[in-house]
C-alpha cells in the first residue's frame, strides 16, 4: 500500500493559514524598494558602503579559531557605549537572547516576564525550563507582587526597553528598584532603542540612569548591520563563552560586519541630527494618522496602527503597496489575537514629503478597504 507523502499535510495547513489571513509569503527584494516604511534602519546607515575592509568570514566558532581582533574591538566599543564592563558578540539578536537566557537560568529559578516580550526572549526562557510568571504589559506592581512569591532558586525580571510592536517603554527605574529589593537580576533587551533613543543613542537604560545585569544590543537596527551582543559583567561574558550554546556552536560573526559595526558605534554617538530627523518625521506621521481618527500607538520611530483582524491588515497593506507605500501587516502570533496592525517605521532617510505621501495613501487605503 502506497502511503501519502510524509509532508503532504503541509498543503492543508498552509491553506488554512491563508484562509485565516495569517499566511506569510516572501516580499519584494528590499534593494531599491521605494516607499518603504518597514525598515529598522532608523539612522539610515544600512545602505551605506562599509567604510572599512576586513575578512568576510570568521572561519570557525569563536572558541576554536574564529575570534578576530574585529570581534574584540566591537565588544569593547559596545561595552563602552552602554556603560557596562564587557560584551560578547553573537550572530543575531535571536541567538543572543536565546543563548543568554538558556545559559543563565536554571529550572529552579523564577523569571518574571512581560506579556509582550519578543519571541527570542520567550524561547530562551523555555529552553531553560525555569518557572516563568507572565505579568501584564508594563505592570510594575504585578512584577513586585510576583517577586514576593516563594522561589527555590534565583529571581529574574526580563523586559525590553522599547517594545517594537507597541512603541512603548516600561518604567525601567521602578523595575530596577523592584529587582534590587528582591535580590533579583534585571535583563533588558535594547534592540529597538539603542542608536535612536537616549543620550548619544545610548538607549533608554542610559536615559533612565539604570544599569541592568544583562543588556542585549542588536546591530541590525540603528547600527545598520547584523548580529548582536550581550553586555554585562566580565563574569557574565565568561559564562556565556562557556555555556551559551547559540554562541559556542556557531561560526563567529563575520569580521567585516564586526569591524564595520565598531566604526558605527562612533557614528551613532555623533548622529544627533539623524535622531532629530527621525523624531520629527515620526511625530508628523503620528499627528497625521490621529487627525483622521487612526489610533497610532506609542512614541519614537515605530508607529503602530491597530486595525483588528488579520484579513483587514493584509488588505490595507496591499492597498498601500498599490499606492507605492510598503508597510508590512503584523498578525498573530507576533501580536495578540484581535490586534493585527500596520507597523510603520520611520528612518532618517524619510523626508516630510515621504511622510505626507504615506498619509495620503493611508487615507485612500482606508476608504478602499472600509
Amino acid at each position: 500500500m502506497k502511503h501519502p507523502p510524509a509532508l503532504g499535510y503541509l498543503a492543508d495547513e498552509l491553506g488554512q493559514l491563508e484562509r485565516d489571513g495569517l499566511l506569510r509569503t516572501p516580499p519584494d527584494d528590499a534593494d531599491g524598494l521605494p516607499g518603504s516604511f518597514c525598515s529598522n534602519d532608523y539612522l539610515g546607515f544600512a545602505r551605506e558602503t562599509s567604510p572599512v575592509p576586513d575578512a568576510f568570514g570568521a572561519t570557525a566558532s569563536r572558541l576554536v579559531c574564529g575570534t578576530w581582533s574585529a570581534h574584540r574591538d566591537l565588544e569593547v566599543a559596545i561595552a563602552g557605549l552602554v556603560g557596562l564592563p564587557a560584551a560578547l558578540a553573537f550572530t543575531s539578536g535571536y541567538a543572543a537572547n536565546v543563548g543568554l537566557l538558556s545559559a543563565v537560568l536554571r529550572p529552579e529559578d523564577q523569571v518574571v516576564s512581560d506579556a509582550l516580550l519578543h519571541a527570542s526572549l520567550i524561547d530562551g526562557m523555555r529552553l531553560s525550563h525555569a518557572r516563568v510568571e507572565v505579568v501584564p504589559h508594563l505592570d510594575v506592581h504585578a512584577v513586585r507582587d510576583a517577586l514576593r512569591r516563594p522561589c527555590a532558586g534565583r529571581r529574574w525580571v526580563v523586559t525590553e526597553s522599547y517594545f517594537s510592536m507597541d512603541a512603548d517603554t516600561p518604567d525601567l527605574g521602578a523595575l530596577r528598584e523592584a529587582t534590587d529589593a528582591a535580590g533579583a537580576a534585571l535583563v533588558v533587551d535594547e534592540a529597538h532603542a539603542l542608536g535612536v533613543l537616549g543620550p548619544e543613542g545610548r538607549g533608554l537604560c542610559a536615559a533612565a540612569g539604570v544599569v541592568p545585569d544583562a543588556l542585549t544590543v542588536t546591530l541590525g537596527k540603528s547600527f545598520g548591520g547584523s548580529g548582536a551582543l550581550v553586555a554585562g559583567s566580565e563574569n557574565l561574558r565568561a559564562w556565556l563563552w562557556n555555556r551559551a550554546r547559540s554562541f559556542i556552536f556557531s561560526t563567529g560573526m563575520s569580521p567585516l560586519i564586526a569591524r564595520t559595526a565598531a566604526v558605527a558605534v562612533e557614528r551613532v554617538r555623533a548622529a544627533d541630527d539623524r535622531r532629530a530627523a527621525v523624531a520629527a518625521r515620526a511625530e508628523q506621521l503620528r499627528e497625521g494618522l490621529r487627525a483622521v481618527g487612526l489610533p497610532a500607538l506609542g512614541y519614537g520611530p515605530i508607529v503602530p496602527v491597530v486595525v483588528g483582524e488579520p484579513a483587514r491588515a493584509v488588505a490595507l497593506a496591499r492597498a498601500l503597496r498599490r499606492r507605492g507605500v510598503f508597510v508590512q501587516p503584523i498578525r498573530p502570533p507576533s501580536v495578540p489575537a484581535g490586534t493585527a496592525r500596520l507597523r510603520f517605521t520611520v528612518t532618517a532617510a524619510h523626508s516630510a514629503d515621504d511622510v505626507a505621501a504615506a498619509l495620503g495613501a493611508m487615507g485612500d487605503a482606508i476608504r478602499e478597504v472600509a
